[in-house]
């Protein structure tokens, strides 16, 4: 099996829920929860990139390690990065980045996109899941890819893409037959060395337009490596909406 770690970055004072790493689902942070699906994954190390104090009690006992990273980063990768360098990764190491927010990750997608960044040879790698339904394409909220034949990713959006012209000139309700559309999963891995790059780049163009960190890397010239994940990656939580039905889910799994 490939060997890797995760980090997890976990900002306190999130936007859209306040307070987010913090908040329960049966009863535990969101954060805790998350952190077991790394351990599950099989990750040599599962270190969460932390910002606030509060954050760090909530993980005592959970064998995780915690990272305290400055409060001012823009984004992520950044606080990933600080995080990589208060570890001390050597620059081969394989990281992945499970967001803070996915308390139903599953190990074998965590696994997958490692896997897949060891393989391709690729800068970096992430993974995506079949579109079903219109609704979704159409959504700016779900991130879309476009693959080339290699199975690097072209292209992120949050417009519908690849644009089926003839079908919808006619219907926009219902997906043509052929299965052309992926969701991107914010699901990535790199190894320590890239990570530092990445967070060194200015922001692109494209990135500024979309709202998508990930065009940064495609615009400067690097690949990302795109995997079908393995098993299904249940909505993260973003919003109170999205809280209370993790919050349905966690208790239709206990109680099955």
């Amino acid at each position: 099996m490939t060997r890797f770690v995760v980090a997890i970055p976990a900002r306190y004072a999130a936007s859209r829920l306040p307070g987010k790493p913090l908040r329960l689902i049966g009863g535990e942070p969101l954060v805790l929860h998350v952190a077991r699906r790394a351990l599950a994954a099989g990750a040599e190390q599962v270190w969460v990139a932390a910002d606030d104090e509060r954050i760090v009690r909530a993980l005592e006992g959970s064998g995780v390690r915690i990272a305290m990273t400055s409060q001012d980063h823009a984004s992520g990768t950044d606080r990933l990065a600080e995080c990589a360098r208060i570890a001390g990764w050597p620059d081969d190491t394989i990281v992945v980045n499970l967001q803070g927010d996915e308390p139903f990750a599953p190990a074998a997608g965590i696994r997958a996109a490692a896997e897949i960044l060891a393989s391709s040879g690729a800068e970096m790698a992430t993974l995506a899941t079949q579109i079903e339904d219109a609704a979704t394409l159409f959504d700016p909220n779900a991130v879309k890819l476009v693959r080339a034949a290699d199975g690097t990713a072209l292209y992120f959006s949050r417009a519908p893409i690849p644009w089926p012209r003839d079908a919808f000139m006619h219907d926009r309700h219902t997906l043509p037959e052929g299965g052309h559309w992926l969701r991107h999963i914010g699901l990535y891995a790199y190894r320590a060395g890239f990570l530092q790059r990445f967070a060194a780049l200015p922001p692109g163009r494209l990135e500024r337009l979309e709202s998508l960190e990930q065009l940064r890397v495609l615009e400067a010239g690097f690949r990302i490596a795109v995997a079908l994940s393995p098993e299904p990656f249940p909505p993260g939580v973003d919003t109170p909406e999205d809280l209370a039905r993790a919050e349905a889910r966690w208790a239709e799994q206990s109680a099955s």
